[in-house]
């Protein structure tokens, strides 16, 4: 007899509500529930395939240990027994350092990614950490960290009441949107457009987002921080800067004009490649409309100036009066945030604490770019012990990092590795450990990052939808356990490790004057807390703590897991709202318009405007049914325009000599890969398009179906040089590149690139490229 189950999909950041029809102990299908309070039936194909990717016959089951050169099934005692010999004794001989941990973009879709990964790398004491962040999102935590003092303070555009949207970067019907979470992207941007409404889509590819805009604007890649700066500068020269009501809350307003003299709409133009007028009529229509916001993606934050145009997105949103008010750019509150403190000045956010051991990487919010790792592991020098043993828990950087041949001949190398991971696929296959997590029907679900990026506040949570399989642990038992045997703590019960955070965040809390346990015993309060299990004890303080909470009895109609748990398609807390000044954790309690890093970064964007190249550059694509290198070997998510091909437009394929379906070599400055072209206007003349996340072609993986169809590795044509120096973000988009048919051996002419020569990728001349020297050196900064 088959039943229904309310689960929250994890599988992109939509975050949608899903009603679920379960056979036994198999999901047979999936719908969207129509009562979520969030996401209100809407569904993508993800959702509806969540079935098939939670029943792959590929995920592993048991653990898997490396004996005698080979992994073999283990018991969960013999997995933990390896990983405490294993990390503890590379710890003991070479220091906390020499241990790296990498966390891929699928912990932000567990609850047990989010609360177990902070106390591993507490523990450990490691300043080796790498993150997904610095493939995609990190530019915007960094300007955002400096702007607001805060890296997490990020604002989101008001969809649902904005009457002008203009979009950088950002194809939201595909992505279904990223630091923006918004079931239903699609229709919030149809019914923009039925009241009225304005949306512009500046993107050098013609996406599925851009053929619903009013305007769109093929720009040349990489160029967002200058069209951006020129239309920052048109609203000081044509006097139509007009913060109102932020103004009390604004430090560096009156150096800005300095800051941004020389970027004109006529200097950038070229290089852009979007004329003058066009742009002097966005900055003019943003100005008049009476709401409006400001959204950039990564496409702009993959790119050489990713922070400095992260930046300036946020200040555009400022100096038209549309950041923190109705219909423009607002900062959500979750219901798990920390109790909000008084507004007033903070410790603000400092870039470069430390910095990576070879090519002398700053850190940003504590991470090191996920691009050095390769040389992190590979190579040696006088600043310490290189990277000996790593921790990768749902990540595979060698398919979403530079150079993944780099990076697979080096973690071959290392003395220890566990991968925490449902698939043994090109990362994990290197693992002396592998910790297999079960799949997302048997696990609960709380979005704890993604309501901190919510278009409307709301807190929902599910239980799991099927009982635990005998023989697999539960995610969160999976990494309490690898806390422990990491930290030295192996055979500790793993409840403590929730015990342990519980104490420390309750102690902590009743010393806080603005808390609403101020004082109190936390002993008593720990009492006080409900749940089945540890996780969702934690999940229970938090929101008690919370800004919704009921402060432990303090606010009797305020949030617990209790009321949550009567409300099983979730609870609305209503529309975003105002919030300045309390966010702010500046060093002057105020958003600091022009700080430091971010001035002292602007001669490197004036340099280029001289650095125009003619020949092809790459950007990357994403498509609907997948989310990174995750959902390849499910065969519903595959096939039909979800394919790993070369986007290249008509007029270049004809100049070329490449031919619709034929082969075509692409090369780059990290290597070469031979592909299909797809000849299509939906990419502007100069500008070519491969997928991320596709590459399943190496030996000694488990996924069958991905093998049948591997497609090629888009990140291997880059060698990890290039980095936004701010937030040591990997530039993936508007990277030069070379073409020829793919069954010509012959090494491509300057005729056949249509004029770029191999020489400019590698040891490229930056006047010849215009990308190579945007990568300053950290030593520089």
């Amino acid at each position: 007899m088959s039943r229904t189950a309310l689960r929250i999909c994890p599988l992109c950041e939509a975050t949608c509500g899903l009603t679920l029809t379960i056979e036994g102990t198999e999901v047979t299908g999936a719908r969207g529930d129509r009562d979520d309070v969030f996401s209100q039936g809407f569904i993508c194909p993800k959702g509806a395939s969540f079935g098939a990717v939670d029943g792959d016959p590929d995920r592993l089951r048991t653990p898997l240990v490396r004996k005698d050169g080979e992994l073999r099934e283990a018991t969960w005692e013999e997995a933990f027994d390896a990983v405490a010999a294993g990390v503890r004794g590379v710890v003991e001989r070479y220091g906390p350092n020499s241990v790296g941990v990498v966390l891929g973009n699928p912990n932000v879709h567990t609850v047990a990614g989010a609360l177990y990964p902070p106390v591993l790398l507490a523990g450990l004491g490691t300043r080796s950490i790498f993150t997904a962040s610095t493939v995609d999102q990190m530019p915007k935590h960094v300007s955002s960290g400096l702007l607001y003092g805060d890296a997490l303070a990020i604002p989101v555009p008001d969809l649902d009441h904005t009457d002008h949207l203009l979009l950088i970067g950002a194809n939201p019907l595909e992505s279904n949107g990223s630091l923006c979470t918004a079931p239903d992207f699609p229709g919030k941007l149809k019914a923009l457009k039925a009241r009225g409404g304005t949306l512009t889509v500046i993107d050098p590819r013609r996406t599925r987002t851009a053929k619903l805009a009013d305007r769109h604007i093929a720009i040349r890649p990489g160029t967002d921080a200058l069209l951006l700066a020129a239309m920052t500068s048109v609203l000081f020269e044509e006097e139509l800067v007009a913060p109102g009501e932020l103004a009390p809350h604004l430090q560096g307003l009156d150096e800005l004009p300095d800051a941004v003299r020389g970027f004109s709409p006529e200097s950038v133009a070229d290089v852009c490649d979007v004329d003058a007028g066009t742009i002097r009529a966005l900055a003019r229509e943003l100005a008049a409309a009476p709401t409006a916001a400001v959204y950039g993606r990564i496409g702009s934050c993959t790119v050489p100036h990713g922070t400095l145009a992260s930046w300036l997105v946020d200040v555009l949103n400022i100096l038209t009066g549309n950041l923190d008010r109705p219909g423009g750019a607002l900062f959500p509150q979750a219901a798990t945030d920390k109790t909000p403190r008084p507004a007033g000045p903070g410790h603000g956010f400092a870039l470069g604490r430390w910095q990576s051991r070879v090519s002398r990487h700053p850190e940003a919010k504590g991470e090191l770019p996920l691009s050095a790792l390769a040389e992190e592991i590979d190579t040696a020098t006088d600043e310490g012990e290189p990277v000996r043993a790593l921790i990768a828990v749902a990540a595979n950087p060698v398919l979403s990092a530079p150079d993944g041949d780099r990076l697979d001949k080096a973690l071959d190398s290392l003395d220890f590795m566990v991968s925490v991971d449902p698939y043994l696929n090109e990362t994990s296959r290197h693992a002396h450990v592998v910790l297999p997590p079960p799949p997302p029907s048997q696990s609960p679900h709380h979005d704890f990052a993604f309501n901190t990026l919510a278009v409307r506040n709301q807190v929902r949570y599910t239980r799991p939808a099927v009982p635990l399989e005998p023989g697999r642990m539960a995610e969160s038992e999976i990494l309490a356990r690898l806390v422990l045997a990491a930290t030295g703590m192996h055979g500790a019960d793993p409840a403590a490790v929730d015990t342990l955070v519980i104490d420390q965040t309750l102690g902590k809390a009743v010393k806080e004057p603005h808390s609403p346990v101020h004082g109190r015993d936390p002993k008593e309060l720990a009492a006080q807390l409900t749940g089945v299990n540890g996780p969702e004890r934690r999940l229970d303080m938090m929101l008690r703590l919370g800004p919704y909470g009921d402060g432990f009895g303090v606010r009797p109609d305020g949030l617990t897991l209790e009321r949550l748990l009567a409300h099983p398609h979730g609870i609305d807390l209503g529309p975003l709202k105002s919030r300045l000044p309390q966010p702010l954790k500046t060093v002057s309690g105020k958003v600091e318009l022009l700080p430091r890093p971010i001035a002292d970064d602007l001669p490197r964007l004036r340099a280029a405007l001289r650095e125009r190249t003619d020949g092809l550059v790459l950007v990357g694509r994403r498509h609907l049914r997948s989310n990174n290198s995750w959902m390849h070997n499910v065969p519903a998510l595959t096939g039909g325009t979800n394919r790993c091909t070369l986007h290249i437009h008509p007029e270049d394929a004809e100049r070329l000599g490449l031919r619709d379906g034929a082969p075509v070599r692409v090369k780059g400055a990290g290597g070469e890969v031979v592909t299909e072209a797809e000849v299509t206007d939906a990419v502007r003349p100069g500008v070519v398009s491969l997928p991320h996340g596709w590459g399943h072609s190496r030996p000694g993986t488990r996924l069958n179906h991905a093998l049948k169809d591997p497609g090629v590795n888009v990140n291997q044509l880059l060698d990890g040089s290039l980095l936004d120096p701010l937030s040591g973000n990997a530039v993936l988009n508007g990277v030069p590149v070379l073409l020829f048919p793919g069954d010509d051996p012959r090494t491509p002419s300057r005729k056949a690139v249509g004029g770029v020569t191999g020489a400019d990728i590698g040891e490229a001349d930056p006047s010849k490229t215009g990308h190579r020297g945007s990568a300053v050196s950290s030593a520089k900064l």
